[in-house]
C-alpha cells in the first residue's frame, strides 16, 4: 500500500477482531512506532502488549481499580469496565518514561509517545489489520500504574549503567587475555542507553548486593571450573 494512500483510508472501527498480526508483524510494526520524532534520542516511549489471558488480568484490574478509586460507582459501570478490555483481542498499552532533559520538557516526550501511536495504527493498517486510538479514565490515572505494577513482572538490577566498551574492558581484564579490542562504527550500539528502571524494585525495599565485576567474576570462574569438569 502506498503511504499516502495509506494515510488517507485508515479509520477506526468501533471493534476488533482476530486474527491478530504475527509477532514477526508486530516486530516491524514496533519498529515502525520506534521511527517516531524523538528529540535527543531519549527513547520515551513503552509498549505493553496484552493479548489472551491478559485481557483477563486486565479487566480484573479495571474493575478493582474502580472499586477503591471512583466515587459511587454502580454495579452498571463495573460491568462496563470489565468488559472493556475485550472489545479487542489485543490492546498495546503505550506509556511515556519522561527523562529530565533541559533541552526536551516533558510535553515534548509525550507527544513522541502520541506519534509513535499514531505509526503503529498505520503500520496495522499497511498490513491490513484495523487498529483505533482509546483513552477515558483510565487513560490518564497515575495511581493506575500502582495496580499493574503489582500484577506485572519487575525489572531486576542495580540501576548502574556500563556502555558496551566499559563492559568489553571489564571481561578482558577479568580473564586476562589482554585483547586488543576493536569496534566497527558502522553497525549501530543498539539502544543508546542501556540501563534498566529499578524505581519499582526500589520501593519494595530490594536492592542489589553484588557488583557488575564481581558477578561476572563468579560467572566466569564457574565456566572455568565447568569446563575442566
Amino acid at each position: 500500500m502506498e503511504a499516502m494512500q495509506n494515510i488517507l483510508t485508515r479509520n477506526s472501527p468501533r471493534e476488533l477482531t482476530e486474527p491478530l498480526p504475527s509477532s514477526k508483524e508486530m516486530q516491524e510494526i514496533y519498529q515502525a512506532a520506534l521511527r517516531a520524532p524523538d528529540h535527543a534520542w531519549l527513547r520515551p516511549s513503552r509498549f505493553i502488549e496484552v493479548t489472551g489471558k491478559g485481557l483477563e488480568k486486565l479487566s480484573k484490574i479495571f474493575v478493582e481499580f474502580a472499586k477503591n478509586e471512583f466515587k459511587d460507582v454502580t454495579s452498571d459501570q463495573l460491568e462496563k469496565y470489565k468488559a472493556a478490555p475485550f472489545r479487542a483481542p489485543m490492546i498495546i498499552i503505550l506509556v511515556t518514561k519522561v527523562s529530565e532533559h533541559p533541552k526536551v520538557p516533558k510535553v515534548e516526550q509525550m507527544l513522541s509517545t502520541a506519534t509513535a501511536a499514531e505509526n503503529i495504527l498505520l503500520a496495522l493498517h499497511a498490513k491490513n489489520y484495523a487498529g483505533i486510538w482509546r483513552t477515558g479514565k483510565f487513560a490518564f490515572n497515575k495511581k493506575l500504574a500502582k495496580y499493574i505494577t503489582a500484577n506485572s513482572l519487575i525489572n531486576v538490577g542495580s540501576g548502574q549503567e556500563f556502555t558496551i566498551r566499559e563492559f568489553a574492558n571489564i571481561i578482558n581484564n577479568l580473564t586476562s587475555s589482554n585483547k586488543i579490542l576493536k569496534f566497527n562504527k558502522k553497525y549501530p550500539d543498539g539502544t543508546k542507553r542501556k540501563v534498566l528502571d529499578i524505581r519499582v524494585m526500589t520501593k519494595l525495599g530490594w536492592k542489589s548486593k553484588i557488583s557488575l565485576k564481581r558477578g561476572l567474576k563468579n560467572t566466569i570462574d564457574w565456566y572455568a571450573k565447568e569446563k575442566t569438569k
